[in-house]
Formats: C-alpha cells, structure tokens, sequence
C-alpha cells in the first residue's frame, strides 16, 4: 500500500463501489487528509470515511477531479509492471477487432489506465498524458509501449487542453525513435495522411470509423456537404463510395490542404473540392445561393465540454442542424453527430426535431451509430460514453 491516504467522506464511496474511479474534491474528508498538502500525480489509497481500503491511484489538490483509481488490487499500485500488463490486455482487444494495427489502443478509464490515451499508426505510436499522475510515469509509459508494441516511434502529444484543468505544461515530443512529418493509416479501403505534431488530439479521430462505414447505403450518386470536415475522412470516403461529388467545408485551411491531399492519395480529387468557412456561415450563404444537397454530414467539434455550456451548446447543435436541412433537397439525409458527453441521445434527437419543424420538414430515423470499439464504454463511467451519430431521412411536412 502506498504511506498516504486519502480519506473519503461519509456516504461518498458508493460511486467507486460501484466501478467509477474518478473522486471529486468535495467528497474527500480535509480534516483528516488535507489536500494542500498533497503534490500533483502523488500516489494515494483511496479509503472509505470507515478506514475500509477502496483502491489505489493519484491525486491532483488542484483538479476538481482530485483523484482516480487506477488499481483495485492492493499487490499492484501503479508502476511499470502494471502498465505493460494493461497495455497488453488492451493489445489484445484491439487485435481481436481489427485486421491491421490503425486504432485506439489505450482509450483511458475504459482500459484501466486514467489519464492515458494511446493511438496506433501502423509502425508508429502517438500517445497523450492528460493527468498529473500519468504525466509522473512518463518514462514507463514510453517504456511499456516500446516493449509492448515494438514501434519505430512514440510521439507524445501532451498538447492537450484537459492538461491546463492540471496544471500541467502543454507540449510535443518524440518519446522514442524518429518520427516522420505525415503519419499514414488506413481506414475502410482507404489510406489517409495526418500530420504528426499537428491538428486535433492525436492526428485522427477513430471514433467514428464504424459510423464512417456506414455512409456507403446513403452516398451513392448524390451531392454530399461535409460540414467540419476536418482532414476528410468523411468527405473522401463518401465520395469513394460513390458521391458524385463532396464539397468539405473547415475553419482550418491547413485542414483543408489535407483534404485534398488525401483525395488525391485515392485518386478521388474529381469529385472532392474544398470550402474554407465557419460552418454556420457557409450554411447560411449556401442556402442563400439556393444550393441543394442530396446528404449532408455534421460533425462538429464539442459544443457542450462542461456543464455550465449545456444551455448555449444544446442551442448551437439545434441551429446547426437546422441550417443544415435548409441545404439538403427535398428527400434528403442527414447524417450528425455529437461528440459532447453532457448532450444525451435523446436531447440530441430532440434538438433534430425541433430544428426540422422549424423547417417545416418531416424527420424519419432511419440508424443510429457509437463511438467504434477501440473505444470501449466502461459501464460504471457514463462519461466514457460520449459519441452519437443519427442518420435521418428529411422530407417535406407530411
């Protein structure tokens, strides 16, 4: 056991009985184990306000999150050993569901290892740290995934914003090995590039590969409106899968350069043009333009991040689907998405509807698509639960 505790209130243990791991600073009892006088990523064990040992993890005095458990077994705290043996667990996953090696292998609290995301591009390994405690095992972590997985690289993304909430520094580095400019996958057929020390989280987003599959009874033959397109996984695979043409909409232009290159790596530069543009501009000059669209896809980035932006958020989503069907045609789908944990299944749907009735269209619901199995949801964590995508049929009012 570690020397340090840190002592729960009364009745605040139910959560982490039942498999949450994460503790909040207003749940940990001060009088007995003061918080200030904890270092940020200190290992501690998690007791119960009876003194009944919970499990062992880190703690952050300046996070609202101030604690995670990462081990339930009192013989293994976290260390080396116990990364290797999660991230081998986790491996074994991913090679059950995936033919070649383009994937998440370490999604977090879902994999037994908070704080701690892990990606795979072919030969090369992106990893990101966006906790204290991670960030002080850093040097095993570069270690467990070179012994585990034999890259010829780890890159560290630790740019991300989860890391200021720490108070950790945001940077990039190479943990290991040379690491090229453009890191290539293959997703459904196809290859892409992403550049490896720029662009959202780690280069790609794999979460919505399974959706992505999906798109091929939807696509063919019509015109297609990526909206957020980012680098083009969606609006490239649509036109591949037969869209007379996909026009991809970003704020980025740097995004967009990677859109076209990636249409030209499968030879889809005919059908696919670029529009650099606020997503709720464009909408909004296409339809004045009068332009029509067979599909249109949505897949914004989080409105809602936290709970205090759930009544501005839940109306950014309603806004932009709404304009969204203002551009397709008549029997037309829509495909949307919502990345943010705080907007619901059925919020989001809700949302949907009222944006078509604000239209005066009909809404059919035709499937509905998660977040892809590299990612799995950890039953007791609702938060790991966090990607929607609807496919709708929108006509005229019936």
């Amino acid at each position: 056991m570690n020397s340090i505790q840190l002592r729960l209130n009364k009745n605040q243990d139910r959560r982490l009985r039942f498999g949450h791991s994460w503790i909040y600073s207003n749940e940990v009892d001060t009088k007995v184990t003061p918080l200030k006088g904890l270092q940020p990523g200190q290992a501690v064990d998690i007791v119960s306000h009876q003194g009944k040992w919970l499990g062992s993890g880190y703690v952050n005095p300046h996070s609202l999150i101030c604690a995670r458990v990462v081990s339930r077994d009192r013989e293994h705290p976290l260390s080396a050993s116990l990364l290797v043996h999660r991230l081998k667990i986790a491996l074994s996953l991913r090679e059950r569901l995936y033919a070649k090696p383009y994937y998440r292998l370490v999604f977090g609290e879902s994999d037994g290892l908070p704080g701690l995301v892990v990606d795979r591009y072919g030969d090369y390994v992106v990893a990101q740290i966006t906790t204290a405690g991670m960030e002080l095992f850093k040097a095993e972590v570069v270690a467990a995934i070179e012994k585990v997985l034999k890259p010829k690289a780890v890159l560290l993304r630790n740019d991300s914003q989860a890391r200021v909430q720490e108070g950790l520094d945001q940077y990039v580095e190479i943990g290991s090995g040379s690491v090229p400019e453009m890191l290539v996958l293959e997703e459904n057929g196809l290859k892409f590039e992403v550049h490896s020390q720029y662009g959202q989280k780690t280069g790609w987003f794999f979460d919505q590969a399974d959706n992505r599959s999906r798109l091929s009874r939807y696509i063919r033959g019509g015109r297609v409106l990526d909206v957020c397109s980012y680098v083009g996984a969606w609006g490239v695979q649509a036109a591949a899968l037969g869209a007379e043409e996909v026009v991809c909409v970003d704020t980025s232009a740097t995004a967009l350069e990677m859109v076209e290159s990636n249409a030209a790596l499968n030879s889809m530069s005919e059908r696919v043009q670029t529009l650099h543009a606020n997503a709720f501009d464009c909408l909004r000059d296409l339809r004045g333009e009068r332009e029509k669209f067979d599909v249109v896809l949505l897949d914004p980035p989080a409105f809602i991040k936290r709970r205090k932006d759930i009544k501005e958020g839940t109306l950014a989503y309603k806004r932009l689907n709404q304009a969204a069907m203002q551009v397709l045609a008549k029997d037309g789908i829509l495909v949307t998405s919502s990345c943010s944990h705080h907007m619901s299944q059925e919020n989001l749907l809700q949302q949907v509807q009222q944006a078509a009735r604000h239209n005066d269209r009909f809404v059919q619901f035709l499937e509905q698509g998660q977040q892809a199995p590299d990612h799995p949801i950890h039953p007791a964590i609702p938060e790991t639960a966090y990607l929607k995508t609807f496919y709708l049929r929108v006509l005229p009012a019936f």
